[in-house]
């Protein structure tokens, strides 16, 4: 049998980490294999032709060079999923590695991350959310024109007062929603099932959604808990309910920001800034990090404490009581 080139190995990695990571993580790393292709290929190693019993850890120093140029998480992103196929290397006996010496090498040669505060406009957000809680005051003549403005009011509600990633509420059915409890039981990040807690506000903007889409739903022929809580309303779903992707979860932050905003403010809020914004909240209001944290369902208490501190718009007040 022929010998197992890195190529082969490298493909048997990522389909090894597809079955214990998220779309995302997996994405990640395939974009890390690719850019470790290149620097073998950098270093006259082809790939395609060089046996993986011949990979050494010197390699990671090879990476840790490339790398200068990015941004000192995506290096640690990219060492991660480098470091993760040395170790499956190990693992599967494909490679003779010495995973000591790989681990000295990476702390050694590799930039620490710094740590940086979440920064988000807040009251940038809070206008956005007034501006689209004034779609309950028209009805334009064009149903689908409607339908689209009350789920996207519903939707950049749902962001801001539930703390859900665009990922997960874009994959909400309404069956997953307790209306009389006030919340849903998500599978979230790292495949971990959550309960999320929903505001009235929220549930009231999702409720006159589903109100004026009742008709479609009824004629869809499915169940309604099996239904997308976000649907599409474009021509290409014509009268089918089709869940919104993320990518139509981050077009209707951008779109309603543009028009709350201006277009000078497109991209400065993305969906995540309402997760900032979800967290910021909570510890305004109760001041306890660890509600927080459990809220969020951050896995450690250190996320959310980066959340805990005051905006400069807080410390120039605190300032100037002080000293003038």
């Amino acid at each position: 049998m022929d010998a197992l080139t890195i190529a082969q190995a490298i493909n048997k990695y990522l389909e090894s980490v597809k079955l214990a990571r998220s779309p995302n993580t997996c994405r990640a790393y395939g974009n890390a294999m690719h850019v470790l292709a290149d620097v073998l290929m950098e270093n006259d190693v082809d790939p395609q032709v060089s046996p993986v019993s011949s990979f050494s850890e010197d390699v990671v120093v090879w990476m840790v060079v490339a790398l200068k140029d990015y941004s000192p998480a995506s290096e640690q992103l990219y060492l991660a999923a480098t470091t993760g196929f040395f170790k499956f290397l190990a693992a599967e006996k494909l490679a003779e590695i010495n995973l000591p010496r790989l681990d000295l090498l990476r702390v050694q040669r590799s930039r620490r991350s710094g740590q940086r505060l979440p920064q988000f406009p807040r009251e940038d957000i809070e206008r956005v959310l007034e501006f689209v809680n004034t779609f309950t005051n028209f009805e334009p003549n064009d149903a689908t024109i409607r339908l689209r403005a009350m789920r996207d009011r519903a939707f950049l509600m749902t962001l801001a007062d539930t703390g859900l990633r665009v990922h997960e509420a874009c994959n909400l059915r309404r069956g997953d929603i307790d209306w009389n409890e006030g919340r849903a039981v998500i599978i979230g990040k790292g495949d971990k099932q959550a309960v999320v807690r929903f505001s009235s506000r929220a549930l009231d903007a999702l409720k006159s959604y589903l109100s004026i889409r009742a008709a479609l739903d009824g004629a869809s022929g499915h169940p309604l808990p099996s239904l997308p809580l976000f649907a599409r309303h474009d021509k290409g779903a014509g009268k089918k309910i089709k869940p919104i992707t993320t990518t139509t979860g981050r077009n209707i932050v951008s779109q309603r920001v543009r028009q709350a905003l201006g277009d000078e403010a497109e991209g400065r809020i993305t969906p995540h800034s309402f997760r900032h914004y979800f967290v910021t909240t909570v510890l305004r209001a109760s001041g306890n990090l660890k509600l927080a944290q459990e809220l969020a369902r951050h896995a450690s208490i250190q996320v959310t404490q980066r959340y805990a501190h005051l905006s400069n718009d807080e410390l120039d007040k605190g300032y100037h009581d002080i000293f003038e």
